[in-house]
């Protein structure tokens, strides 16, 4: 078994080193431990410190592409590389690299196809109110879209087996964390939860230089990714709302009308109920044919992952006569 350690860095040459050497080099149940360093476009020495530090490969992007693109690049790499098991961690030292062996072991005994630790939010003593309640909030809306149990959305420390790996899909250019956990709910993967020790941060985070910013672009993310696995659902309930409430304006000029025979009083509201009556049923045939649009990606999705498992046995078996 093959464990490969992704992670992502942007400007961490003061933790990065710290994280890099806290790795364990010998877990049970794992034969080879590689650690592969994501550079997204530092302008600092991270990606010196990172290959002093132990790290058997760094991969640098000419420019910062965001933490979303970074984990993909990542995720990539370590199935190129042959992983069995992929961890991501934080290259910010908030995460404590020795509880790795914890974090895998649920994927190595079969009952999990995804690990992801739990920082318990409620018991932080360093964690801002703010952004606790922000954490809670995202978490509680990830569980709701996602249709599953979750208990922290917004954890960096996780834990992937092969098959999983190779079935996320990750769109989204700001982060992945909610992403991932709406596709696994979505794809039939099993996500275990384990509590974890969650360090204070030094400094300022590179990710969420505020709760408003990130608030709103993860909020985003989360609700294309929810779109796009239940179009149906999304465009039903826009074109519903749109629709009932055009035909209450439209009683409404249809009352005064039988009881008068006059509707010239209320022609603006006949002319916004034909107006939210149209709208309303155009959004539902889009959410029909953006149903039949889902079908497709499922099938592409698919393609790609039954690609991406023969390339994987190419290489393995090149590797294999070597």
């Amino acid at each position: 078994m093959k464990l490969v350690v992704m992670i992502p860095a942007y400007n961490e040459e003061e933790s990065i080193g710290k994280v890099i050497r806290e790795i364990p080099r010998e877990i049970d149940g794992i034969e080879d431990i590689e650690v592969v360093v994501i550079n997204d476009g530092s302008t600092d020495n991270t990606e010196k410190v990172a290959i002093e530090s132990g790290a058997h490969h760094v991969i640098t992007h000419k420019r910062n592409l965001g933490l979303a693109r970074a984990f993909k690049t990542g995720l990539d790499y370590a199935l190129k590389l042959g992983a069995d098991v992929i961890v991501n961690i934080d290259a910010d030292g908030q995460y404590n690299a020795k509880e790795i062996p914890k974090l895998i072991s649920p994927i190595l005994e079969g009952e999990a196809d995804i690990v992801i630790g739990d920082r318990q939010i409620d018991k932080l003593d360093h964690m801002p109110k703010a952004k606790k309640i922000g954490n809670k909030i995202a978490t509680w809306v990830t569980a709701k879209l996602a249709g599953i149990d979750v208990r922290d959305a917004q954890s960096g420390f996780r834990a992937f087996s092969r098959k999983a790996a190779m079935m996320m899909n990750v769109l989204g250019d700001y982060t992945y964390v909610q992403e991932t956990i709406i596709q696994a709910a979505n794809k039939g993967l099993k996500i275990e939860w384990i509590p974890i020790k969650f360090r204070k941060r030094e400094g300022k985070s590179r990710l969420i230089p505020n709760i408003w910013s990130y608030a709103k672009r993860a909020g985003m993310t989360i609700l294309r990714t929810y779109r796009d696995y239940h179009p149906l659902s999304v465009f039903l309930g826009i074109g519903g709302i749109l629709l009932l409430v055009g035909l209450i304006f439209a009683l409404r000029v249809l009352i005064h009308y039988i009881q008068t025979g006059m509707v010239t009083p209320y022609l603006p509201s006949a002319v916004l109920a034909v107006m939210l009556i149209v709208v309303g049923s155009i959004t539902i045939v889009f959410g029909l044919v953006a149903d039949m649009l889902k079908m497709q990606r499922l099938m592409l999705e698919e393609v790609l992952y039954r690609l991406k498992e023969m390339e994987e046995a190419e290489t393995r078996s090149k590797s294999r006569q070597k």
